[in-house]
């Protein structure tokens, strides 16, 4: 099959020496923009948008299909800069840009906003799909400044609609139908106080809507269906949070009187059924993974297509270990999908998985390395854009048309895959028997040498979160790895989509029984002659920058230092200022509870470095602060780091995630209380 090149600048590494070591990324490397990225086709497949790298900013590219080597369209951004780009509409492009922003209300509020915009492919006209009302108080500019509007359904069927949710003011949640040629707007479903989301049905009519309350039980979630005759919105599931059900429409078939229902009622995993609203009956389960949750349902929304009639089943995902992944259906994306792993040599291997809940084990095959993903595709499923990534290999990207494979670009072709080592899927047991998932990055042992290494216990945020077996665009895992590090990404108890089981264990165990699962994966690293005894350091954000700092202040610890970045170190005054309204009071806030860092800091046992952007709003600098200055009367070496412009992420500029970058190496590599980890 021949391969045609795009942006060969872009897409093409420099040649590596043979017998050469893998060459080691530098910051600046890592810290780039992706050469190309925000991939999608247009409706009609002729058209190819997507953002191109240009030093610190980006700009968006627009190419022909039917002509690659042609010079695309350049448009660029000004004041603002963009965060993705994909087409809505054939020649209509749906943009999102983000710019630092400071609004004085009773304080200096630091943060960013986005703003979504329309525009055409060569970017003469930019407009709002709704105008927003004007702020009549500096509270409300705020609010408004912070909000965006987001698009409910593209209509794929409509060329000139779309839905829309405004995302604004006290009309928070109303869904409009607009115009993309006159930009006009026509409100067609106002809101109501606690509605959480609307879900529409094939023929693009609003069907279904989560709603949040609280009743005598406790916080629930309601599934709502709406009745075509009454045009009434009518309560069929009520799922309580405290016992983490989970009900939620995930689609309709081609009867618009039957949703896809995503559901764990009754199981530790999500299952998806049909349901038949007017009968209230559930129907026979479409799809069940033994080990993951099953979580969406691909069906084809185009009209006219030859051969795959309207609202027929594609195919099937669930929450695999690289997060969502696949199971293609139809005849035509699986024979693409495998023609696709044959021209592009994607093996797998056998792998073992665990059930958290169970313990139950079965072996499956799993890619082991690179693995693909459909992108995007024309209405007429003949032109499709493809991803060829793993946990070492950035994104590749291809356009497969006319039965022909393109090299489009590579994402990062300056990085060379050799030195980020190999990632796989493991599970230890936690010392009171649980089956903890995880994912183990070792080093290459051509560039490090044979194991065992240094090691990074490297927990997620959330917590209510977890880590996929793909390429970490943090570039965190890259980095670490690439030093000669192995790096263990516990699922531990606490973590979503791996069981209920494993989510509701971590209930009121912050610092406790979470924690332990974190120390029991570095205890198994050790055993397996992974890790370095005395040279394990624990590195998180977020939640993750909770543990770093959990991990500092707990006695007889396995970490010669940690690194806390954005963490929350008082759990008690984070959840009183985030939760303060009575569904999250009783959604969450009786889940966090357990060890408060902050209590500790002045016991902190191990050095530790603790950065923070002075832009985050997710958790304020001031958690950081905090434990600083409390944990430099422990006698223990501690180093803090406001990032100036830096928010919860991403990085505002290429210097800032440098600047990230830096730290972390620098500590891993020459501090952790001296000599480095």
């Amino acid at each position: 099959m021949k391969h045609y090149l795009l942006l060969a600048a872009l897409a093409v590494a420099a040649p590596l020496h043979l017998n050469a070591k893998p060459a080691v990324p530098t910051i600046e490397q890592l810290a780039a923009f992706p050469a190309i990225s925000s991939l999608s086709l247009s409706p009609d497949g002729t058209q190819i948008a997507g953002l191109q790298a240009r030093g610190e900013e980006r700009v968006i590219l627009v190419w022909k299909t039917a002509d690659l080597n042609a010079t695309p369209t350049t448009i660029g951004a000004g004041r603002m800069k963009f965060q993705s780009v994909s087409f809505i509409k054939n020649g209509l492009l749906a943009v999102t840009l983000w710019q630092p922003y400071d609004l004085r209300t009773d304080r200096v509020n630091k943060t960013f906003i986005s703003k979504f915009f329309i525009t055409d492919t060569e970017g003469k006209q930019w407009k709002e799909p709704i105008s927003v009302p004007r702020a009549t108080s500096r509270n409300e500019e705020l609010e408004q400044a912070l909000s965006n509007a987001s698009v409910l359904d593209i209509l794929p069927n409509d060329p000139d609609h779309i839905l829309v949710v405004n995302g604004s003011g006290s009309n928070s949640g109303d869904v409009y139908k607009v115009n993309l040629r006159s930009f006009t707007s026509q409100r067609i479903q106002k809101t109501e106080e606690r509605v959480a989301g609307y879900v529409t049905d094939l023929n693009s009519e609003l069907r279904a809507r989560l709603r949040q309350d609280v009743d005598g039980t406790g916080a629930y979630i309601a599934t709502e269906f709406r009745n075509p005759a009454t045009n009434s919105w009518e309560e069929h599931f009520r799922s309580h949070v405290k016992d983490r059900d989970i009900t939620q429409v995930v689609g309709f078939a081609d009867d618009p009187n039957i949703a896809f229902i995503q559901s764990n009622v009754g199981r530790d995993k999500t299952v998806i059924y049909e349901y038949d609203i007017a009968a209230r009956k559930q129907k026979e389960v479409l799809f069940e993974h033994k080990f993951f949750n099953a979580d969406t349902v691909h069906v084809n929304r185009y009209k006219g297509v030859d051969g795959v009639p309207f609202g027929a089943l594609l195919g099937v995902g669930y929450s695999g270990p690289r997060e969502n992944e696949i199971q293609w259906t139809n005849p035509t994306f699986k024979s693409l999908e495998q023609g696709l792993r044959q021209a592009l040599d994607i093996q797998s291997s056998e792998v073992s998985l665990v059930d958290p809940a169970t313990g139950q084990r079965a072996t499956t095959q799993l890619d082991n390395g690179k693995s693909i993903r459909l992108l995007d595709y024309s209405a007429n499923l003949k032109t499709f854009l493809v991803a060829v990534s793993g946990p070492s290999d950035p994104p590749a990207y291809y356009l497969f048309a006319n039965g022909k494979l393109s090299l489009l670009a590579k994402s990062y072709p300056q990085i060379d895959p050799a030195a980020l080592g190999t990632t796989r899927l493991v599970y230890y047991k936690a010392r009171d028997g649980l089956d903890i998932p995880a994912f183990l990055t070792t080093p290459s042992t051509e560039l490090c040498g044979a194991g065992p290494w240094k090691a990074v216990v490297h927990p997620h945020g959330g917590p209510w979160a977890r880590d996929g077996m793909d390429f970490d665009g943090s570039m965190w895992v890259p980095l670490m790895a690439s030093r000669c590090m192995a790096v263990l990404r516990p699922q531990f108890r606490g973590s979503a989509d791996w069981s209920r089981k494993l989510w509701m264990a971590g209930d009121a165990e912050w610092g406790q029984k979470m924690q332990d699962d974190k120390d029991d994966g570095a205890k198994w690293m050790i055993d397996q002659k992974v890790a370095q005894p005395g040279h394990i350091a624990m590195f998180g954000f977020s939640y993750g920058g909770y543990s770093a700092f959990a991990a500092s202040v707990r006695p007889n610890g396995l970490y010669k230092c940690a690194i806390a970045g954005a963490g929350v170190s008082d759990i008690k005054k984070i959840w009183a200022r985030f939760y303060t309204n009575p569904f999250f009071r009783q959604a969450q806030a009786k889940t966090v509870d357990g060890l408060n860092p902050l209590d500790k800091a002045g016991e902190m046992k191990i050095p530790l470095m603790v950065y923070h952007g002075d832009r985050d709003r997710t958790v304020p600098i001031e958690q950081s602060e905090w434990f600083v200055a409390k944990a430099k009367n422990s006698g223990q070496p501690v180093e803090f780091h406001a990032i100036a412009d830096y928010a919860h992420g991403p990085a505002w500029t290429r210097k800032i995630m440098g600047d990230q970058l830096q730290l972390i190496d620098d500590y891993l590599g020459k501090g952790c209380g001296g000599g480095g980890l």
